[in-house]
């Protein structure tokens, strides 16, 4: 059988290896302590669950659910960013709901690029972003982000030639793997490149309620939506002209079983992305898309609760790993740990990440997985209790 040469670039996936290390482990008989995945390990708040629970008993909500029968969602998310973001959204153009954000990223370049075009990606980035790219017949161009720039991408190193090929760019801050995050300046840096070069701007933003910094309450909020410490896209976009942003629940709200997410911004590309997924999928379930929007219109106060706790794992995380001798930045966002490798494992991520969980237990994610920009780094998610996440140090101490 002869199958699509589009899938070659697939192929290989270090995520995939790590997960037939962490099983050759587990069968050895080490006590896997998994820091590999992003999956939260909070719960879902009671009002969601109850919102879901409802909806099962009601029958109208067990059939196919088409666009419009999303309107309340949209407008739920469409109030959700104006009262954090301050700009204005139209609820039935300007947003699309998604089974997660994933799934606009992946299928975005099925209706931008043609074969052949580039897409501007992070490199390190989340890998997704790639294989939307690769789906849709387009080049890849990485965009190198180092610590010496902040983690921030240098437009102005982009090959005369690619870019004069190229229709989308890919931003993504506070950014995985490296938590770095973004200032409004540099999105307004963005924009205005994309303008000037007709690119796409697409900024995935699943971390924007994991920053570690004093928040600031939005007192004209009845259902205490909290104001973002962190810029959105459509901050230096306002109108729209370039922009599409994609948001998750799977992160600040623990949803991430439940598979909901949703798109704001310029409405021929929410309108070109709704035809891709009309030929792909329907809706979700609708009884989850009413528990997302409990979520996005109940009480933030989980939401509040669930960044205190990774604040408290990380300084845990980062106190345990710097009285072993490693010393590491401390990240000012999101659920992981960006730690550079030392000797002498600094240029083979993927082999200490595989020695690793076969000697100790302890899971990683190897930097080279991430990008060629990622080798030499390792990713660790703080995705357990503070007591383990120091165990877990302990056993690296031991192997190192």
């Amino acid at each position: 059988m002869q199958l699509a040469q589009r899938l070659q670039p697939l192929q290989f996936n270090v995520f995939a290896e790590m997960d037939k290390a962490k099983a050759k482990a587990k069968a050895c008989g080490q006590q896997l302590i998994d820091l590999s995945l992003g999956s939260s390990d909070l719960p879902v708040e009671p009002h969601v669950i109850k919102a879901i629970a409802q909806s099962l008993e009601d029958q109208s909500t067990h059939g196919y659910l088409l666009f419009h029968g999303t309107q309340a969602f949209r407008l739920g998310a469409a109030n959700w960013y104006e009262q954090k973001f301050g700009i204005s959204i139209n609820p039935e153009t300007e947003v699309l709901p998604l089974i997660g954000s994933q799934e606009g990223t992946a299928h975005l370049p099925l209706a931008v690029l043609n074969p052949g075009d580039f897409a501007l990606l992070l490199d390190p980035g989340y890998p997704s972003h790639m294989g939307g790219v690769y789906l849709a017949s387009g080049q890849i161009y990485p965009m190198p982000i180092l610590a010496e720039n902040s983690f921030l991408p240098v437009f102005s190193d982009i090959p005369a030639p690619v870019l004069a090929q190229s229709r989308m760019m890919v931003l993504s801050y506070p950014h995985n793997p490296t938590a770095a995050i973004a200032p409004n300046s540099f999105f307004q840096e963005a924009v205005a490149f994309c303008q000037q070069h007709n690119l796409v701007l697409v900024h995935d933003f699943p971390y924007v309620d994991l920053v570690f910094e004093q928040r600031l309450n939005n007192q004209q909020s009845t259902v205490n939506i909290q104001q973002s410490l962190v810029p959105s896209i459509l901050q230096a976009d306002p109108d729209k002209s370039v922009s599409i942003e994609f948001f998750t629940l799977s992160k600040s709200y623990n949803m991430g079983g439940f598979r909901i997410g949703f798109a704001i911004g310029n409405a021929q590309l929410i309108e070109a992305l709704r035809l891709v997924k009309a030929a792909v999928d329907f809706n979700q379930y609708q009884g989850i898309l009413n528990g997302a929007i409990a979520a996005l219109t109940g009480s933030q106060a989980g939401v509040e609760a669930n960044v205190a706790i990774f604040r408290q794992r990380r300084d845990a995380f980062i106190g345990a790993l710097h009285n072993i001798g490693w010393h590491v930045s401390t990240p000012k966002a999101t659920m992981y740990v960006w730690a550079k490798l030392p000797q002498p494992w600094s240029h083979d991520s993927v082999a200490f990440c595989t020695k690793l969980v076969e000697k100790t237990g302890v899971a990683a994610s190897p930097g080279a997985g991430f990008g060629k920009s990622g080798e030499g780094y390792v990713r660790f998610a703080l995705v357990h209790e503070p007591h383990i996440l120091q165990s877990a140090v302990q056993r690296i101490a031991e192997f190192m």
